[in-house]
């Protein structure tokens, strides 16, 4: 295994891919992602320990996403069992898995915990726990500085923990890397690629912003509001399934891979049309 530096261009090619995968098989990783969800609502509904449950599954289920992205990727169809990889692969693997989803849920924890003590509370009830607010409330809240603040401790908080668990499941499975070493390495690979995985962030949040606001207003005009919410659920859906399927293409940019077949998908990304 070895880390690769890759100029930031790449961060839209692995947009490219990730839709162009999507259309392979978009009902299958669509609903891939849709059981995803629903699995991790039902545990976050578990009184007390629900939420830390649902954060500690959040690197083995993102491991079962990319490995449907690379069956799809090298033709094959994914089964839902795909989402359960990381727990078919063996004592050692999984309770590195569980290391990770551990450590995952604890900088969470802690990173809450900050805002916590920073604000109040008041991010923590608004954005996390969905305490309903008057528009008044909420303006009130966002002029607070100490809310301010906290939600940019927040913010950075979680682009560090994303960088640092980005890789890291893929590393544990298909590389042998020990927990603990693949989060550094995956935040190593974050640090020396950050323009790509810049553009990566920034194409996928105007590619999501335009088509909500385009289809919103295109379909408001014409089916009225209730219509263009639920497609505005849909598209965030898809939009959301295609960046998990990107995911998958970043690490095999980063890191040499072992088939000949994923190196084929590095060197020679497919073009959107």
């Amino acid at each position: 295994m070895q880390l690769q530096l890759v100029p930031a261009s790449r961060g839209f090619a692995w947009m490219q891919q990730g839709i162009r995968t999507f259309g392979k098989r978009p009902v299958a990783l669509l609903g891939l992602f849709m059981m995803f969800l629903l699995a991790m609502s039902i545990l976050a509904m578990i009184p007390w320990i629900g939420l830390a449950l649902a954060l500690a599954l959040l690197p083995a289920v993102t491991l079962g996403f990319m490995t449907a992205t690379r069956t799809v990727a090298h033709g094959n169809f994914p089964m839902p069992t795909v989402l359960l990889t990381a727990f078919r692969a063996g004592r050692a693997e999984l309770n590195g898995m569980l290391l990770l989803g551990s450590v995952y849920a604890l900088l969470f924890g802690l990173s809450m915990a900050l805002t916590q003590l920073i604000d109040g509370g008041q991010f923590l009830k608004l954005y996390i726990l969905g305490v309903e607010s008057t528009p008044e409330e909420i303006r009130q809240i966002a002029s607070d500085g100490s809310f301010q603040l906290a939600t940019l401790v927040a913010a950075v908080s979680n682009v560090v923990i994303a960088m640092l668990f980005w890789h890291a499941p893929a590393l544990l499975h298909w590389h042998q890397v020990p927990a603990v070493k693949a989060m550094f390495f995956s935040l190593v690979a974050c640090i020396r690629n950050f323009p790509a995985y810049v553009l990566f962030l920034l194409g996928w949040l105007g590619l999501t912003m335009a088509l909500i606001f385009g289809l919103s207003m295109l379909i408001a005009s014409v089916f009225g509001a209730m219509a263009a919410a639920v497609l505005i659920q849909l598209v965030v859906m898809v939009v959301t399934s295609m960046f998990f399927a990107s995911q998958y293409f970043s690490y095999v940019d980063c890191f040499v891979e072992a088939t000949a077949l994923d190196q084929q998908e590095r060197s020679q990304p497919p073009p959107l049309a």
